[in-house]
């Protein structure tokens, strides 16, 4: 892949030495995780997005959940040590992150946030992430990747 082509979230894996495979789909604009999970032919359970919360202390967090799931931002505060955690505007996502909606990824944001990936992932050999930018996809070990970024995992999904 040529130099010009990789993406911030390529250039900190390249650094740290962490493999991993990018998978390009085309798309010239957001569409949301599950459709990107069928497009490809990735299982959902192994497709995650990426959601940035404030908490209350003022400090933004990084949680990575399956596409098919959604947050609780009860579970994700906690999981982060704050009393209380909101999702940030999608407004304030390229701000706050250096990233565009569609293609946030906890690797290579302007500040390293602390980052929390569901739990579902442990058991993953891979799964799939934001490549930094819509239309990239980069498939590497969850534990490489919460190893590299001094994340953690955690049950922080809502359940029906």
């Amino acid at each position: 892949m040529g130099k010009e082509l990789k993406t911030n979230a390529m250039r900190f894996l390249d650094k740290k030495g962490i493999d991993y495979k990018i998978t390009v789909y085309e798309c010239s604009e957001f569409i949301d995780g599950i459709t990107v999970a069928e497009k490809l032919g990735q299982p959902p359970e192994e497709t995650f997005k990426t959601l940035v919360a404030k908490g209350k202390s003022g400090s933004y967090y990084c949680f990575l959940i399956p596409v098919a799931e959604e947050l609780d931002l009860k579970k994700a505060a906690a999981s982060a040590g704050e009393k209380s955690a909101e999702l940030i505007p999608v407004k304030d996502i390229t701000k706050v992150t250096g990233y565009v909606r569609g293609g946030c990824t906890p690797i290579g944001m302007k500040k390293q946030f602390f980052t929390v990936v569901h739990d579902s992932a442990q058991s993953l050999k891979s799964f799939y992430i934001s490549g930094g930018r819509i239309g990239t996809q980069i498939q590497l070990s969850p534990a490489e990747l919460v190893r590299s970024i001094n994340g953690c995992f955690a049950d922080i999904i809502r359940v029906s």
